[in-house]
């Protein structure tokens, strides 16, 4: 069907800088495979998405959008985002933070919000709802064992915050995450 067993690949974008550069070399790769082609486009890819998360960066470093990714670039905002996951079950205060991260409350309260976009609070919250809803649905883990995992000192807890936080108990977010992850579509196969 196709020429070399493939589909033609995508033109490269015109113009300089790595991000067109590493788009002709996965061009380049996929137009003519060789020795070693799955590993060098898994590490091409790898690349990309780097020079790719770099170009939105620089191109919305004009406006005033708050992010994680952009909170990365500051020392104070990238510490304590480093702290809150690597220990999010440790019960962390805007105090113990700051402490952690040797800089004042009112500099952390200040800066962290602004290029996170939500206070430090409120982003160990959503984080440890995330980590917990992946648990629920990839483990067998019982829910006190999550709850006390992502920093909750009783289930009960942890299920008020969790129904609060995705509109429903762990327990049927476990059913029902697990039903749709079995009948979601696979990758299509070719060959």
């Amino acid at each position: 069907m196709f020429p070399r067993g493939g589909p033609p690949a995508p033109p490269a974008p015109p113009g300089p800088g790595p991000l067109a550069d590493t788009v002709r070399l996965l061009a380049g790769e996929l137009a003519e495979p060789g020795p070693a082609t799955t590993t060098l486009l898994d590490r091409l890819v790898d690349v990309l998405l780097i020079h790719v998360l770099r170009a939105w960066l620089q191109a919305t470093s004009a406006g005033p959008s708050a992010s994680w990714l952009r909170a990365l670039n500051d020392p104070v905002a990238s510490a304590a985002l480093t702290a809150l996951h690597a220990d999010p079950g440790r019960a962390w205060t805007l105090h113990s933070l700051a402490d952690h991260v040797a800089v004042s409350r009112a500099t952390l309260a200040r800066r962290f919000p602004a290029l996170v976009g939500e206070t430090p609070a409120a982003y160990l919250t959503r984080w440890r709802m995330d980590l917990a809803a992946r648990r629920l649905r990839d483990t067998d883990d019982p829910i006190e064992v999550i709850a006390r995992a992502v920093g909750y000192t009783s289930e009960y807890a942890f299920s008020r915050a969790f129904s609060r936080d995705r509109a429903i108990p762990p327990g049927r977010y476990r059913v029902r995450s697990r039903a749709r992850h079995e009948t979601a579509p696979g990758p299509v196969q070719t060959g």
